[in-house]
């Protein structure tokens, strides 16, 4: 969605220990976090060092706490962007390497992993998890370096100085929370001097443009919540409550591989199609309505984000047909026009794709009263998309090879009880070509009708 959204096991004997947290770390299974190589994470930690040109402090998500209580432990997107480590209550150090000045030695790059002594009571409840002691620590994360937490508060000391001692880290900004938080304040008490920098402005420049690790990740979260829309096809009729799809696509993206909704889904019919922040999904839908379906999955922590809009008796009325082929001309205009390394998604740029998108839907029918539907597109044209449905990036950088956005106009009409929205995902390649990564999945009007036709007729 482009408008802003509400989204290694150890048992106790040796031998199990290594086993357990060797295929959890690598595993390839649809049904465990697919990780990819420690020298991928590796390099963006050596990316990082020479943008930061100091040191670099970050901490991971803790265990029961917050959203993490109620739908379980998901580890922070930054730290695991550099670490690929979903080990809760960590901490990483990064310190870049600098020549000798004045007092201050010489000093290679270094990098540390800081891992929190284990509680075996706890983990009788909350799973085993690795420990700085393990001497095979090193190899399975990646780290040149593991120690223990405690370990952290000296190496700040040894690799920060001068007269204000600074570290680049997740500094939280006013109404925002951060894993960062409590650890930054005690270490504060330690040094009264310590500066803070925010470096989520660097790392959001390296998290721009995707790696092919990271595009292989994102097509299977995009495949799997294709097949889950294929689904919802399928399921869509006069009579089902919209929780019904919901659930359905949950557990088809789920049975891919999925381990969680990449966002609150939105299951929206009737007047609630025009409602674009709408969560109940609780309504019946009702022949004659079109139902927005805007879900997807997340997969190994990457998400994907694709909108379907649905006639609900299978197929449209005229005047629906009629504003969902504004829609969708609206976002072939944007595609078409789309130029790597230039276009954006600004809307006072005069390269924005949103520029193209709303002057076709603004030239392209009426109202009820005879004004042009503009006015009716009410949200951004597409977003980034990665670790975070609304990816971090560089928000000045055009789009460009290893991007990868939505494009999703609509146009949302109360009085009419008509919304109607078509998004999918794109990824820039490295020619500057841009691929449909959701492609598979049917949009055009007619491709809609006769899927839903052929459903029917088979039931």
């Amino acid at each position: 969605m482009d408008y802003t959204m509400r989204k290694l096991q150890f048992p106790f004997f040796l031998a199990s220990i290594f086993t357990s947290l060797f295929l959890l770390l690598t595993a390839g299974s649809s049904f465990a976090i697919e990780r990819q190589p420690n020298a991928d994470y590796h390099a963006r930690r050596e990316a990082l060092a020479k943008k930061a040109a100091g040191v670099v402090v970050l901490f991971a998500a803790t265990e029961n706490e917050g959203p993490n209580d109620l739908y379980g432990f998901r580890q922070d997107d930054n730290f695991y962007y550099l670490s690929g480590l979903s080990e809760p209550g960590s901490a990483l150090l990064i310190a870049s390497a600098a020549e000798a000045k004045g007092d201050a030695p010489a000093r290679v790059y270094t990098e540390i992993l800081y891992l929190p002594p284990r509680n075996l009571t706890q983990e009788k409840w909350t799973g085993p998890k690795l420990g700085a002691g393990n001497p095979e620590a090193p190899k399975i994360t990646g780290f040149d370096h593991v120690e223990d937490m405690a370990q952290l508060p000296n190496d700040v000391a040894r690799y920060v100085g001068g007269a204000r001692p600074a570290v680049y880290t997740d500094v939280a900004a006013s109404g925002e929370t951060s894993p960062s938080a409590q650890p930054l304040a005690f270490l504060k008490r330690l040094n009264a001097y310590l500066f803070f920098q925010d470096v989520k402005p660097m790392i959001g420049s390296l998290r721009t443009a995707k790696d092919a690790g990271e595009v292989a990740l994102i097509r299977k979260a995009v495949d799997a919540s294709v097949a889950a829309h294929f689904a919802a096809f399928k399921a869509v009729k006069p009579g089902v409550n919209e929780r019904e799809i919901s659930a359905l696509m949950q557990y088809e993206w789920g049975k891919r591989g999925c381990e969680r909704v990449a966002y609150a889904p939105i299951v929206g019919s009737g007047y609630y199609s025009t409602v674009l922040h709408y969560s109940d999904d609780d309504k019946v839908m009702k022949s004659g309505d079109v139902v927005v379906i805007d879900a997807a999955g997340e997969y190994s922590m990457y998400a994907s984000d694709i909108t379907r809009t649905l006639p609900i008796s299978g197929h449209f009325t005229a005047r629906q047909r009629e504003v969902y082929d504004i829609v969708l001309g609206a976002q072939k205009a944007a595609a078409d026009a789309f130029v790597s390394g230039k276009s954006t998604m600004k809307r006072d740029d005069p390269a924005s794709l949103y520029k193209v998108a709303f002057d076709y839907i603004n030239t392209h029918g009426k109202d009820l009263h005879g004004e042009p539907l503009g006015k009716y597109f009410i949200h951004g044209l597409g977003h980034p998309v990665g670790l975070n449905v609304h990816d971090a990036t560089d928000y000045d950088a055009p789009l460009g090879p290893g991007q990868v956005f939505t494009i999703e106009p609509g146009i949302y009409i109360p009085e009419e009880n008509l919304g109607v929205r078509i998004e999918d995902d794109y990824y820039v390649d490295a020619d500057g070509k841009l691929i449909k990564l959701s492609g598979a999945l049917p949009s055009k009007a007619d491709e809609v009708e006769r899927l839903m036709k052929a459903v029917a007729n088979a039931q």
